[in-house]
Formats: C-alpha cells, structure tokens, sequence
C-alpha cells in the first residue's frame, strides 16, 4: 500500500473534539494498510498566544529564544494526537523537528531545511506505526530549535514526502480544495480537479492563501504529489498539484483569478535616464530587506524617468524612507506614495499557447471603467495594478470573462 505524508493544520487541530476526528481519519487510512507520517500544527490561535506571551515579556524578543517558544505548540500537538490514535488502538509515535533531525540553517524565524535524517520514522513505518511529526520546526547544527516562518507546517509536509519519497502528500486545511477565485467573492467560483505546480506557485505569490508558497516550491522541485483536501469532509478527492498538464480541448485556457489587497505604489519622479540608475533606486530598498513586485519606468524628452514599483503595504514607510536618504544621489524630483492599490491577476498555463488573454483581460476592466495603473506578465500569468475600490468587481467580471465558472 501507499506511503502518505498528511499534514493537519491549526484549525483541523483546534480542540479535543476536533484531534479525535482527525486521529479517526488517520485510523481509516492506517486499517487500509497504509503507511503514515502526519505533521501538524500547534492548535488554532496557540501561536499568537505564545507571540503575545513573549511580546509582554521583551520589546525586542530574541530570535533565538522567540523559537523555543513558539516551537512548543507544535510539540503539544503532536503529543495530544498520538494520546488520541493510541487510545482507538492505532500504534503512533511522535517527534519533534529536532528529534526527527530536520537539520535547518540558523535563521531563526524564517530557517530553510538543508535536510532530513529519516530513519528513525522508516523503522517505525516497518513496525506499523504511525508517525506524528511537528511541523514548522527543526534544529540548526548547533543544536538549537529554529522555526520555518508561518504556514511551515506545510513546508515540512512536503520536506518529508521528499525525503521519504512519499507517494502523496496531502494537505488538509479547512477549504476542500483549491478554487478557481474566492467563493466570498464570486459564489460561483469553481473547486480545480488538478492544478499544475506552476499555476498553484503563481497562485500563492499572488494572494492565494490555501498553500503557503515555500511548500509549492518545495513541491514543484522534488516532484513531491501534493493534494490538497478539507478535514471537515469525509470524502472528496480535493484538487490534485502535478507537474502534468491534464487538459483537455474545452477546458479553459485560464485556471484561476488570483487578488492582493496588500499593494502600495511608490513612483520616483525625474531621475535622470541613464544606466543604472533603476539599480540606485531598486539596489538600496532590497538592502533593506525590502520585496518589490511590480515595476514601470517611463522615459519623458527632457531625459528624464519615472520610476514606479509596488512593495507591499507593511513596508510603505519603510521604503519611502530608505529612498529619501537617497535621493539626492539619484537626483529625484519627488518621492510619491499611494497606499489605495491593489493587485488582480488571471493565471493559467493555457495562456503562453492562446493570445488574446491580455486583450480580453484589458478589454473587460475597461468596458467597466476600471483604470490600469500598472502591468507584469509572465508565460502563465497577467497582473494589474487597480484602486482597491474596484477589486471585488474586477474579479467577478474577468471570472466570468475567462468562463471560469463553467463546469467543463
């Protein structure tokens, strides 16, 4: 039978009630013979406590020490679902990340995985066991708990369906799949059967919150199978992420619309135009740790540029004042900011073998009024930069524009 990574997350695991219906679940596939790792999360809401906890305590926490006590919700978890499996006669044992040895480097808060010692969870699997794992969590060489950043878990679900060469990891979360927009937005949004890697990555970049993006990644790399599925339903295949391309003649071109409510725009007036100079601009905000998305330059006659690029919003300030240091070595004009952006993208692989998908999607806000403020492509996705007031509408419209929701 097979060999399944699943990973629970906050919610699936919120309280006692909630442990028992996943550790049934788990039973059910161990009476089929399969052999199991489940990794989840802490509890719903316990990492925020903890945060709070720390956060009273020290103004500035330590990253080393915020670790070790952030890291212990997980270890909660684990230990409460390996009670609840043993009490319904299932053999399980669990494991921190350090136990496992999930060797990470050590940035504390945001570590990546350089690799994982499976063993000990091989020789339980040839015992029967089911094996619980942490998620979120690992140690660095010198012994010390490191942390993976939010949404980790996922991470180190598919971390070890890599390294134990899985045949599926799946990912239960409360939605039973992932969809071709928001449903809050547009109740006629479609749940995907399948998804490629490239879509779901794009999809997450951009807003998407059902898999966090360094998962997707880690996926696409290793070829790791990736489901993702609802812990609240008993069945349902849920929406499959694979390398393939399962297409077929009347399927759409466009697989989703993807929204980011978190935009601002900074626009760098009159630097000179000459070379080097979007380096000047760009070299100093990505020192200060600083992600930029979108960019536009525009040239006037007067040999001068216009400099625009979108950050997100949590990091306006920052930015604004990281480029008025510099700004009389750039020789700008003016510093401009605009916090009322938002980002609406259509996404699909179908795209880079059908023109027309930018005409459409331009075509369609206009007939709307809706004003482009700025533009990226990429072969499977266009993105727009628009007001936030018109959000909602511009996913609706281009939803129904690209027949998304039509059940093919």
């Amino acid at each position: 039978m097979a060999l399944i990574v699943q990973k629970y997350g906050g919610t699936s695991m919120g309280s006692p009630e909630r442990i028992k219906n996943v550790a049934r679940r788990v039973a059910k596939f161990h009476a089929q013979g399969h052999r199991l790792v489940v990794v989840v999360s802490a509890m719903s809401g316990e990492t925020n406590r903890l945060v709070a906890l720390a956060q009273a305590l020290s103004r500035a926490p330590d990253p080393r020490e915020m670790d070790m006590v952030v890291s212990t919700g997980e270890q909660v978890s684990i230990g409460l679902l390996a009670l609840a499996l043993q009490d319904i006669g299932v053999p399980a044992k669990s494991y921190t990340g350090g136990q496992v040895k999930i060797l990470t480097d050590s940035a504390f808060s945001k570590a990546r995985i350089l690799g994982i010692d499976e063993a000990a969870i091989r020789r339980d699997l040839s015992e029967g066991k089911v094996v619980v794992v942490a998620g979120f969590q690992g140690v660095d060489a010198d012994g010390n708990i490191t942390t993976l950043g939010r949404g980790g878990s996922d991470t180190t679900g598919v971390a070890l369906a890599a390294a134990l060469k899985a045949d599926e990891c799946q990912i239960y979360t409360d939605v039973d799949g992932v969809y071709t927009t928001d449903p809050r937005i547009v109740p006629e949004a479609r749940k995907l059967d399948t998804i490629t890697f490239e879509e779901m990555l794009e999809m997450a970049s951009l807003g998407s919150k059902v898999l966090q993006i360094r998962s997707v990644e880690f996926a696409g790399k290793y070829k790791v199978k990736l489901r993702v599925l609802s812990s609240f339903e008993e069945e349902g295949e849920g929406t499959l992420i694979t390398v393939e391309e399962n297409r077929n003649m009347e399927q759409p071109v466009i697989s989703g619309i993807a929204f980011n409510r978190d935009e601002a725009k900074i626009t760098v007036l009159g630097v000179p135009d000459q070379p080097g100079i979007a380096y000047q601009i760009v070299g100093p905000v990505a020192e200060a740790n600083i992600d930029v998305d979108m960019i536009i330059q525009n040239v006037g006659r007067d040999g001068t540029a216009d400099f625009s690029f979108t950050v997100s919003r949590g990091d306006l300030d920052k930015t604004v004042n990281v480029l008025d240091r510099v700004k009389a070595v750039i020789g700008a004009k003016a510093i401009e900011a605009d916090k009322n952006l938002c980002k609406v993208s259509v996404v699909g692989v179908g795209m880079h073998s059908h023109p027309g998908v930018a005409a459409k999607m331009f075509r369609t806000l206009s007939e709307e009024g809706i004003n482009i403020r700025m533009i990226s492509t990429s072969e499977i996705k266009i993105s727009v930069a628009i007001e936030e007031k018109y959000l909602e509408l511009a996913v609706r419209v281009l939803h129904k524009a690209f027949d998304l929701d039509r059940h093919i």
